[in-house]
């Protein structure tokens, strides 16, 4: 009876699964739709701004240093160094603040009024080609890095017939990209301009936005070598080097001193100077006039130190000065720049560890958008004056 049952019980068992096999085989019918994908019922991903992958104003990102095929005329590129500060460091996560307040910007939606223009929507192809590898123990070794990545960058070809408004061209005859670095502390400027020395084979004249004056002979005790080098005296080793023209100009100065000496030296480095004060004394039109006169038809890089901004609107950076610029006073300024003949451009010095809610960041990755429509006028944007309607008598 046992055996019976048993046997039973395996042909049942046998029989299901041979119906189970059988229904696998057999298709789902015509009438059941299968799930619907996002791609299907909400079209391609969109990164909103406090989502994606961190590039700045959501730009195609490459390893431009890796991946030697991507092509560019204009590209961001982070100097994560801070290797070769006086004061407070932190300067090396200055590219991923900068990018971080840059979230809410897009190339969709990047039209200003101020400007008049999009820089994202031009015949220009914008993109962010990420950071330098950068050591944070040899300093000689982080000069040398930086030279050769700016260099390898420049030599690229660009994709455009042009890289921008009033380009230059270099000793090789071509136009060359132009780049806008985001520091990581000022020194990174010596290896810059070593490597567009090299392009264009002459002095480039520079507009320096800072509260110092960046051209100290060197500090005591420090007055040989690679420890000379540092953010407040690479101007003077770049005129040294016959990388910078006499033809350069400080915007914005208005840090303590020795004395009258240090401004005697800074003009036989090639610089004028323009002080905070002149803000109120001269006024902003003032201030673009003697800038513009100063630089001429020459080749110029602008630098521009995020302290040059007052610290309580700019707070995170490692050497605060008070009684600065305001963020809106630096932007007018910039936009009375255009139309000179750029090679590239930096914002340095934005030091996130002591800011708040961002704000530095913010102001950084806004003036980097300014750079961008400096690069693409040809002139100097008029104030946007709106389209009136005629009142119109409705009784």
């Amino acid at each position: 009876m046992k055996s019976y049952i048993l046997a039973l019980l395996f042909s049942a068992f046998a029989i299901a699964h041979d119906a189970e096999q059988v229904a696998m085989l057999i298709p789902p019918p015509n009438n059941i739709a299968p799930e619907e994908t996002w791609l299907s019922k909400y079209g391609k991903p969109i990164d909103m701004p406090f989502s994606g992958p961190l590039s700045f104003s959501h730009l195609p990102y490459s390893v431009c240093l890796e991946d030697e095929s991507a092509r560019f005329d204009i590209a961001i590129l982070g100097f994560p160094f801070d290797t070769a500060v006086s004061y407070r460091p932190g300067a090396r996560f200055g590219p991923f603040a900068i990018r971080a307040g840059s979230r809410r910007q897009r190339d969709t939606q990047g039209y200003s009024l101020s400007w008049g223009m999009n820089p994202f929507d031009s015949e220009a192809t914008v993109i962010d080609c990420g950071d330098i590898p950068i050591s944070p123990f040899d300093n000689a070794l982080a000069l040398d890095q930086m030279e050769v990545a700016y260099s390898t960058l420049l030599n690229r070809p660009i994709v455009g017939a042009s890289a921008g408004k009033n380009t230059v061209l270099g000793k090789d005859g071509r136009e060359h990209a132009r780049i806008v670095s985001l520091g990581g502390d000022h020194t990174i400027v010596l290896p810059i301009l070593r490597s567009l020395n090299k392009i264009y084979g002459q002095p480039i004249s520079v507009i320096h936005f800072d509260a110092h004056l960046d051209t100290w002979p060197g500090y005591q005790g420090q007055n040989d070598g690679q420890s000379r080098i540092n953010h407040g005296t690479f101007f003077a080793v770049a005129q040294e080097e016959g990388l910078i023209s006499n033809t350069s100009i400080h915007v914005g100065v208005r840090c303590k001193m020795a004395g009258i000496v240090d401004v005697e030296h800074d003009q036989s480095v090639g610089f004028e100077l323009i002080t905070t004060d002149d803000i109120d004394d001269l006024g902003i039109p003032e201030i673009i006039r003697r800038v513009r006169a100063r630089i001429g038809d020459s080749p110029v890089y602008l630098s521009f130190d995020i302290d040059v901004i007052d610290p309580g609107l700019a707070p995170a950076t490692g050497t605060p000065e008070a009684g600065g610029f305001t963020t809106r006073e630096v932007k007018r300024i910039i936009r009375g720049l255009a139309g000179l003949n750029f090679v590239g451009a930096d914002i340095v010095e934005v030091a996130p560890a002591y800011d708040h809610a961002d704000i530095t960041g913010i102001a950084a990755a806004d003036l980097v958008s300014d750079f961008l429509s400096m690069f693409l006028s040809e002139t100097a944007p008029k104030p946007y004056s709106p389209r009136r309607r005629p009142a119109v008598d409705e009784l």
